[in-house]
C-alpha cells in the first residue's frame, strides 16, 4: 500500500496556508510532526532540501509530517510579517495537525529561521514532545524565550555553519536549562552540503 501524501490549504491568520501532509512509508504512525521552513525573504519554502530531509527522517521514525508555506510564500496568502506573523502561521498549522491526530504526541521541527519559530512556539506552553532546531541562527539577539523553557530541545548544527559558528551555539546551548542536546554534523555549510543524508539519519534516530 502506498503511503498517504495530501496537498491541502489550511486556514491561517492571514489567509489560507499551502501545506503538504505525509504519512510514514509503512503507514505505522507513532507521532505527529510540524516542520517549519527557513526565511521566506531569502528563498525559504517547505520544499527546501534541508526541510525535505528533516521530514523524511521524521517519517522514517514513524511521524506523520505536516510542512507548510508561511504567509506570502508560493500559494499561501498574506505577506511577510517579521517573524511574529510566521509564528502565528505555525501555531495555526499545529492546531490543524493536532485536530487531525488528536491522540498522538507531537514534535516541532524547523530549519534556520524555522528553528527559531518552532523554539518560540514550543516554549510558549503548547506541550510538545520535543523541539528539533536545525541550523539555529545567531542573527536574532532576542533569545529570552529560551530562558525558562523546559521542553526537550535538540539543536542540530553543521560544523561549518556560516550563520551560527559552533562556538557561538555551544555558548547558547550551555546557557539554556535542561533537557537539551547538541548534535554536530560534519558538513560544508549552513545547508548541510555533503551531509544531508547524515542529517536525515540523525533525525530518524532521535
Amino acid at each position: 500500500m502506498s503511503r498517504k501524501i495530501e496537498s491541502l490549504f489550511l486556514p491561517g491568520p492571514a489567509g489560507k496556508l499551502e501545506a503538504l501532509l505525509e504519512e510514514p512509508e509503512d503507514g505505522r504512525i507513532q507521532e505527529a510532526a510540524l516542520v517549519c521552513h527557513p526565511h521566506p525573504q531569502h528563498g525559504g519554502t517547505m520544499h527546501n532540501k534541508v526541510v525535505y530531509r528533516m521530514a523524511r527522517g521524521l517519517r522514517a521514525a514513524g511521524g506523520v509530517v505536516l510542512r507548510f508555506n508561511y504567509r506570502g510564500v508560493n500559494l499561501s496568502e498574506g505577506s511577510y510579517a517579521h517573524g511574529d506573523g510566521e509564528l502565528e502561521d505555525a501555531r495555526a498549522a499545529l492546531a490543524y495537525l493536532r485536530s487531525r491526530y488528536p491522540d498522538l504526541p507531537f514534535t516541532l521541527a524547523g530549519f534556520s529561521f524555522g528553528s527559531r519559530i518552532v523554539l518560540r512556539l514550543g516554549c510558549s506552553g503548547v506541550e510538545a514532545r520535543r523541539v528539533i532546531a536545525v541550523g539555529f541562527p545567531v542573527a536574532y539577539r532576542d533569545r529570552s524565550f529560551l530562558e525558562d523553557c523546559n521542553i526537550p530541545r535538540v539543536f542540530i548544527q553543521s560544523t561549518h555553519d556560516e550563520y551560527c559558528p559552533v562556538a557561538d551555539l555551544e555558548h547558547i546551548v550551555s546557557a539554556v536549562p535542561e533537557p537539551k542536546k547538541l548534535v554536530l554534523i560534519e558538513a560544508q555549510d549552513h545547508f548541510f552540503a555533503g551531509a544531508l543524508e547524515q542529517l536525515e539519519k540523525e533525525i530518524a534516530g532521535l
